[in-house]
């Protein structure tokens, strides 16, 4: 894990927040020895999110469909 002080990420922000992004953690030190973890927030993203799409289809053929398939 990288340990960046806070005059290096200050100058390279853009590459500490790469970095953090590809490791998942970086350390930022302060002159006190003080030490904060800079992580990347993830994504709250539901895996049910599915693009919809576009059918010329109505409600009731759906629901015959769906009646038919459950008589076989």
């Amino acid at each position: 894990m990288q340990v960046y002080t806070y005059s290096e990420a200050r100058q390279k922000l853009a590459m500490v927040l790469k970095e953090a992004e590809n490791k998942g953690k970086v350390i930022i030190r302060r002159k006190d020895g003080r030490t904060f973890a800079l992580i990347p927030e993830k994504n709250a993203v539901s895996p049910l999110d599915v693009p919809s799409i576009k059918a010329k289809i109505t409600t009731q053929e759906i629901v015959d469909i769906i009646r038919e398939g459950r008589e076989r």
